[in-house]
This record gives structure tokens, C-alpha cells and sequence, in this order.
């Protein structure tokens, strides 16, 4: 069932560049089929699809990527898929699409959802959204907090305090957010319990965002208001829009404001933030292999293989990364997956961008 006044902005920039040379510049990661048949866009709609119709549904890309957005998600209105100029951080997006909503429904509540995430169990991501707009509508500006399963250093923490009065669903107020951790101050928080994995899942009413936009981003609020006001197709909104301040919604306005709420997340929930998360989520073979395409493996075990027309064949391989394509070979071992970026970054530094 349809929750009234919820709309859904789905945030689809992005380069993805721990998935070279798969997720390319114009190919990235949320508009790859990564995991199933449907692309990671595709799924992020599909689960929000029994509570959002797709009337509700916007999406924010870069520019160049709307019209296969547009392909990919044929029942959201084309006019609600929007193209950045410029990436400017996940903060001008949100707060541009809450102006467009003030006037069409005063009472909106924003799912705000990143595109390349997986979640593997529907029903328990479902319950903590909809925990979540409860609490909204007390005007709580609302984060989804991960249960750790390991001391991760790879994301952002939240610190919970105080547990809120909420029928069916755990909720807390927020303490404060902590930076990526290193190993040891991860394994603290995982011991002390009352510490979780910032999703990047937000929930709040429009009214309450921009009252926050207002507050502590004020020059971005303004500029947001001068760019609805003359249309998106005006002839100003790419300078516009440049001029803006390249900011995320943590750092803008949750780390700022004083009203932020949790509610814990338990649904398999993965950013896929590099080949060694992939593998950890793919089916595995007698020899605990994930592989996409042909290959023969002698002696082969716990690699992740991707090919896409080649056959791929390997001998005495463990613990590695194989990604084929037609134009790059990705080989590397699982514990420098995180490090797929330095090759990106060396191939902007020498202008290689038919890799990009």
C-alpha cells in the first residue's frame, strides 16, 4: 500500500571508480547489472515500489546519464529525472528537490535513497522505512543506521543515545556521526553496541529539510530558490548551479542540526564499494569462486572472475580479483580492492580517458 505524502529521491551520480573498468564515467556502477538482471537503479526502485508510486518518484543523475535513466525507469516522469551540470555532493539535489515539492504537497515526506546500494531482505528494509516517516512526522530529520556485523573501516558511524518512544521499531536519538574509524576504533564501536553503519538512507518532512537548508546552508537555500524560480530549463541553470556549494547532507546538515533520529537497519544492507564486496555478495562454487562469464580454473579458489567475452583461464590463484573487458584487465588481490581508485586516479593523471 501507497504511503501518503512519501515521495522517493533517488540519487543517481556518480563514477563508481572502485568498479574499473567495469563502472565507467559513462557507464557507472548504478547503471550496471551487477547482481541480477535488473541494474543496481533498477533495483533501488523496484523496492521502494509498494510504498512510492512512480508519480512520486524523482531521480537526480549527472546530466549525461538522464536519458538512459529515463530508459531504465520508463513509468517516473521524464520531467522528474533531473540532470546535474555538475556534481555538487548529495546536499543541493535533496534540498532542490524539496522546493520543487512546497508547493505541490505541503505535507511531503522525502525517502532519500542512494542508487548503487544492495539490500538482500526486503520485509525488514520496508518496516525500518516506514519506521522511519513515523518518526519524520515528528518532524525528526532521520537517518538509517546499519548493525555493524564487523569492524568496518571503510564507512562513516553513528552514535546512538537515547531511545525514542516508537511503536514496533527500535529508534534513537543521534549522539553524534564519526568519521571513518581505523581498525581499532572500529572494533571499539562494534564491542560497545550502540554504534552504526551510516547508510546514507534519509527520511524527513520537505517543510523541516528546508527549515534545516535555511538554518545552516543558508547561501545554498537561496540559490536553490533563485534556480526553481526561474525553471530548470533556463538558460542560467548551468552557471547557476556550478556556483553552488559542493556539499553532503552529513556534514551540511546533520552533523549541524539538533533533531536527528535513527532507526536501525538489519536487511543485508551493502554499498558495494568495491570487486571484494561484489564477491562477498555472489554465489560461490565448490571452491568458493564467484564467476561472470567463461572460465576454466586449475587450482583456482576464493577469487572473484569477470569476463565478458574472452574465456578466462587461471592457475593457482587465491584470494584475487579478475576483471575482464573488451578494452581493460583488472588483476589484483582481495585486499587491495579499496585501491582499484589509484588506478583511476593514475589514468586521469595521464589523460588515458578512453579507459575512463
Amino acid at each position: 500500500m501507497f504511503m501518503s505524502h512519501l515521495y522517493a529521491v533517488i540519487l543517481a551520480g556518480g563514477s563508481g571508480t572502485r568498479l574499473w573498468p567495469r563502472s565507467r564515467k559513462l557507464n557507472p556502477k548504478q547503471l550496471l547489472d551487477l547482481i541480477s538482471p535488473r541494474t543496481m537503479l533498477q533495483e533501488t526502485y523496484d523496492r521502494i515500489g509498494a510504498l512510492v508510486p512512480p508519480q512520486n518518484v524523482f531521480v537526480v543523475t549527472n546530466r549525461e546519464y538522464v536519458e538512459t535513466v529515463r530508459a531504465q525507469l520508463p513509468a517516473v516522469p521524464p520531467a522528474q529525472i533531473i540532470g546535474e551540470p555538475e556534481g555538487r555532493g548529495t546536499a543541493p539535489p535533496v534540498a532542490l528537490v524539496a522546493l520543487l515539492l512546497r508547493e505541490r504537497d505541503p505535507e511531503a515526506v522525502l525517502l532519500v535513497l542512494p542508487a548503487d546500494h544492495v539490500i538482500q531482505t526486503l520485509a525488514p528494509y520496508l518496516e525500518a522505512v516506514q519506521a522511519a516517516v513515523a518518526l519524520a512526522n515528528q518532524k525528526y530529520l532521520v537517518t538509517l543506521g546499519v548493525t555493524p556485523t564487523y569492524p568496518e573501516t571503510g564507512y562513516g558511524y553513528i552514535e546512538a543515545s537515547a531511545a525514542l518512544d516508537l511503536e514496533n521499531h527500535a529508534a534513537f536519538r543521534v549522539h553524534r556521526f564519526r568519521e571513518k574509524p581505523n581498525l581499532e576504533t572500529a572494533q571499539e564501536f562494534l564491542e560497545r553496541g550502540h554504534f552504526y553503519w551510516n547508510s546514507g538512507i534519509f527520511i524527513w518532512r520537505g517543510d523541516v529539510i528546508l527549515e534545516a537548508f535555511a538554518q545552516h546552508m543558508p547561501q545554498t537555500f537561496a540559490q536553490l530558490q533563485k534556480i526553481v524560480a526561474a525553471g530548470l530549463d533556463a538558460s542560467a541553470f548551468d552557471a547557476d548551479w556550478r556556483a553552488l556549494e559542493n556539499e553532503t547532507l552529513d556534514y551540511g546538515i546533520l552533523e549541524r542540526a539538533a533533531r536527528v533520529a535513527m532507526t536501525p537497519l538489519d536487511a543485508g544492507w551493502n554499498d558495494v564499494g568495491s570487486w571484494a564486496a561484489l564477491y562477498a555478495l555472489m554465489p560461490h562454487d565448490a571452491h568458493e569462486n564467484a564467476v561472470q562469464g567463461n572460465h576454466i580454473g586449475v587450482n583456482t579458489r576464493a577469487s572473484f572472475i569477470y569476463g565478458e567475452r574472452r574465456l578466462i583461464a587461471t592457475i593457482g590463484l587465491e584470494n584475487m580479483i579478475v576483471v575482464d573487458t573488451d578494452d581493460a584487465l583488472l588483476i589484483c588481490p582481495q585486499t587491495h580492492a579499496q585501491d582499484v581508485k589509484k588506478i583511476v586516479d593514475e589514468l586521469k593523471r595521464r589523460h588515458a580517458n578512453e579507459y575512463l
